[in-house]
């Protein structure tokens, strides 16, 4: 039986900027379906090595495979209508719009790109609801983005990003701002999406990793430094030296 290839793949992946390497000669394969975790102490390269996958940011040097087909090129507009959605870059809330309304200008937007004709009130308020309900934000859709707590902020984010039905969901410190009752909420949402869409996930609270993240990539200083379980993250004498605390 032939081995299944993954969903994402990058190939000795760089960037610079002027002396600094962000991100050096970085291999990483992510299989369809997988919640992986990315951890590393601040200025490890994470960020930036996600924005290299969305196209936030242009590679020095190496490659980056989606479902088989090299995009190191490709416009991030495009790297979304191929499936990868970045909460940070293709979310962005406007602040003076409702809720509903930013998450409907990502339906609106997915299903031009599908193709779907005659496209209905209805339909867009039921794509859009079941965005904002499944993030626990049903009951806002009426208020005005920027009024919403930051930590409400952060879930619409979510919303507009599962709006898109990617195939690649992109979580840049998520949980951010919540509080610990959203925290729980954010981590039986991510299950759930889980189900449907491969999630990559940068994530400082360790709890959020640990009970989230079916295996765990650890950067530091532009490359990774281990990469497995999270038991044998939790294991590691080198994460534990460099990030976990000892």
């Amino acid at each position: 039986m032939a081995a299944v290839k993954p969903l994402l793949e990058t190939h000795e992946l760089g960037r610079s900027f002027g002396g600094l390497r962000a991100v050096d000669g970085v291999d990483f394969s992510l299989p369809e379906g997988e919640t992986h975790a990315i951890i590393g102490p601040n200025g490890a390269g994470k960020t930036t090595f996600v924005s290299l996958i969305c196209g936030r940011v242009a590679p020095t040097d190496g490659r980056v495979v989606f479902d088989g087909k090299d995009i190191s090129l490709m416009p991030a507009h495009k790297r979304v209508r191929a499936g990868i959605a970045y909460t940070f870059q293709i979310t962005s809330v406007f602040a003076n719009l409702t809720a509903f309304d930013n998450v409907a200008l990502a339906v609106q937007r997915q299903l031009i790109d599908d193709h779907e004709r005659g496209l209905s009130s209805r339909a867009l308020t039921e794509h859009g609801m079941d965005a904002l309900q499944k993030v626990g934000l049903g009951e806002y859709a009426d208020k005005v983005a920027g009024n919403l707590s930051y930590g409400h902020q952060r879930l619409l984010e979510v919303a507009m990003g599962l709006a898109l039905r990617p195939r690649l969901l992109i979580l840049d410190e998520p949980t951010q701002g919540l509080s610990d009752s959203e925290i729980e909420n954010f981590i039986a949402l991510v299950r759930q999406i889980g189900e449907e869409a491969t999630v990559l996930l940068i994530e400082h609270n360790m709890d959020v990793v640990m009970a989230l993240a079916e295996r765990i990539t650890v950067m530091e200083q532009g490359r990774i430094l281990a990469q497995g379980a999270p038991a044998e993250i939790r294991a590691n004498q080198a994460v534990q030296q460099a990030y976990l605390g000892g």
